[in-house]
């Protein structure tokens, strides 16, 4: 076998290998979407039916005991807000790291890093006390902020990369012209950076609206997001699992199209704080 034959063989083998890794992960989504338009004596049958009549019972159900529209506005709120304000506290910080670091410059990073190992229910009880002090218990306030927090330090991580790799040059340059402070971030950095800018804000909204933690025990139904409707609908008397299947699919699918829409800039943002 020549060495052209033995390369089509590997990237036959690589391509086979890329689909049986996009089926694995694209199955759960198909089979919950699947499992939607079911009843919940065909979403429980064994052997799982593949062929059923469809039925948009559950979707009904669904609009008729919530108000859909209320928790995917609170899921955009926070999503957008948290990520506002994570990156108006992280660009400047960012800033000043990149281009002027010290000895503690990185270990400070490590530092911000390793509190996402902290479990969250670790800090539930100070958090959920200090919300109830402050009044700000199932209002979408409490969630931006909390959103902002827990993203920040991927957010300063993926940043700080993507700062570094503009020419100092550049800066020194824009100095000795008596440019001050802020319009060297807001004139010469940020347009230099605006695509890695743009494609850590659209990883920050994801991870964002898939937080479900803070969201159900922080907020009910004033504040709550797609997250708590999701968990509204598991009871004591067990899962339904076409009306949870249902509720999981309007919960996924606007953030579903936006990764979709976004998936460039999404995987470019992951893979560039990665490897850097």
């Amino acid at each position: 076998m020549t060495d052209k034959q033995i390369l089509e063989w590997k990237n036959r083998f690589a391509v086979i290998g890329a689909w049986f890794v996009a089926i694995l992960f694209f199955f759960p989504i198909f089979w919950m979407v699947l499992t939607s338009f079911k009843t919940e004596l065909q979403a429980i049958a064994i052997p799982p039916l593949l062929v059923f009549e469809p039925t948009l019972d559950n979707y009904t159900l669904i609009q008729e005991r919530t108000d859909y529209t209320q928790y995917a506005w609170s899921s955009v709120v926070t999503s957008l807000g948290g990520t506002a304000l994570a990156m108006l506290i992280a660009i400047p910080s960012a800033y000043a790291m990149a281009f002027s670091p010290t000895r503690r410059t990185k270990d400070i990073l490590l530092w911000m890093l390793s509190t996402k190992m902290l479990p969250a229910v670790g800090v539930l009880l100070p958090i959920y006390l200090l919300s109830q002090k402050l009044g700000l218990l199932d209002t979408k306030t409490v969630l931006v902020v909390i959103y902002a927090l827990i993203n920040l330090p991927i957010i300063m991580m993926i940043l700080f990369n993507y700062f570094r790799e503009i020419p100092k040059e550049i800066l020194e340059a824009s100095r000795m012209d008596g440019t001050s402070t802020w319009n060297e971030i807001t004139q010469i950095v940020m347009p230099l950076a605006w695509g890695g800018i743009a494609s850590t804000a659209l990883l920050s909204v994801v991870l964002c609206w898939n937080e479900a933690f803070w969201a159900i025990n922080l907020t009910s139904s004033e504040a709550g997001t797609l997250a708590a409707l999701v968990a509204s609908f598991s009871s004591p008397e067990g899962l339904f699992w076409s009306k949870l299947s249902a509720v999981a699919t309007l919960a996924c699918a606007p953030i579903v199209v936006f990764g979709w829409l976004c998936q460039k800039q999404l995987v470019q943002g992951l893979t560039f704080g990665a490897v850097k």
